[in-house]
């Protein structure tokens, strides 16, 4: 029988829900509200690590718009450089048109590297 010992350090997810709460302008009261929980326990999942259940693990993930992959699939040394994968988490965070800014910046980059060969 195979068993994973692993167990997922719910503290980087945690602080990954309070920057998207705060990044939506929304109190530890609020969102409590809206999953209805307490805003003791939204303090101890952002804080401490606590992990909630499956359910209000859903609803704050979508709620908040949080990509959840790096989290449960972590990238080794050998797949990725750490700057891409800081890079990719706050692209993960931006909204729209903060998209937007950063797409035509890599097509600006792209082009000037073109013009340099």
């Amino acid at each position: 029988m195979y068993q994973d010992e692993r167990k997922l350090d719910f503290k980087p997810l945690g602080r990954a829900l309070e920057k998207a709460r705060e990044g939506k302008g929304w109190t530890q009261e609020y969102l409590a509200q809206l999953v209805d929980r307490t805003p003791r326990s939204i303090m101890y999942i952002e804080n401490r690590g606590q992990h909630p259940s499956l359910n209000k693990f859903y609803l704050f993930v979508t709620l908040l718009d949080i990509s959840v992959d790096q989290f449960f699939f972590p990238s080794d040394e050998s797949s990725g450089s750490n700057r891409r994968n800081q890079v990719d988490f706050m692209l993960n965070a931006m909204d729209e048109k903060e998209l937007i800014v950063m797409e035509a910046t890599a097509e600006g980059l792209k082009k000037a590297r073109g013009t340099e060969k």
